[in-house]
């Protein structure tokens, strides 16, 4: 009897609780030595929105020109700059200039849009996908950065991580980004420490 196939993977990290804040993760480990793109060609953003986003599976994410690669990429990165000022001191209106211009205008694009099929079902659509969702991420950014629920939004305490999510507990002491990664391999860690051999044992 063949085994059965393993499950799929996804290749892109999800569940931060907003999309913006998973789309800032495409940029592992920011400002690090060990910083690692995810985006770093048109197909892996086709891969990311055909993932992430709200479209039907199996739907057609044609891979962008590289012109729109970059502006995901710098959409990304106003995303942490409004974010980053947002919870300073500074609070929202510390974000600087050219990435609040450039979050406006994707934000003033056109989203994707409900369409209700004959059986009673919501599917999303857009002309362009990838441009759409880079509305919905950038709305999403601007509504976190001036919301109550700026407050929840924590850095993953993970070694390897750092990423950002937003902690619904109820207590609001979440520490990780998801307990079945970063949160297990800390426990693993821990259960390791207590019981290791002692020198020379």
């Amino acid at each position: 009897m063949p085994a059965a196939p393993a499950p799929t993977v996804p290749r892109f990290r999800s569940g931060a609780g907003r999309i913006c804040l998973d789309f800032m993760r495409t940029l592992r480990l920011r400002g690090a030595d060990g910083a690692t793109e995810e985006l770093d060609t048109p197909g892996a953003l086709a891969a990311w929105v055909a993932q992430l986003g709200p479209y039907p599976d199996g739907t057609a994410i044609p891979a962008p020109a590289p012109d729109e690669l970059r502006r995901a990429r710098a959409v990304r990165e106003a995303v942490h700059a409004l974010l980053t000022a947002a919870r300073s001191s500074a609070g929202p209106a510390g974000c600087p200039p050219g990435e609040r211009e450039l979050l406006n205008r994707a934000a003033a694009a056109a989203p994707p849009v409900p369409v209700l099929a004959a059986d009673g079902t919501v599917a999303w659509s857009a002309a362009d996908p990838v441009g759409a969702l880079l509305a919905d991420i950038a709305r999403d950014a601007l509504s976190l950065a001036t919301s109550p629920a700026l407050d929840r939004v924590r850095a993953c305490s993970g070694p390897h991580c750092a990423a950002w999510f937003l902690d619904t507990s109820r207590p609001g002491n979440r520490r990780w980004c998801s307990m079945e990664t970063c949160g297990n391999q800390a426990k693993k860690q821990t259960w390791r420490t207590r019981h290791a051999s002692p020198a020379g044992g």
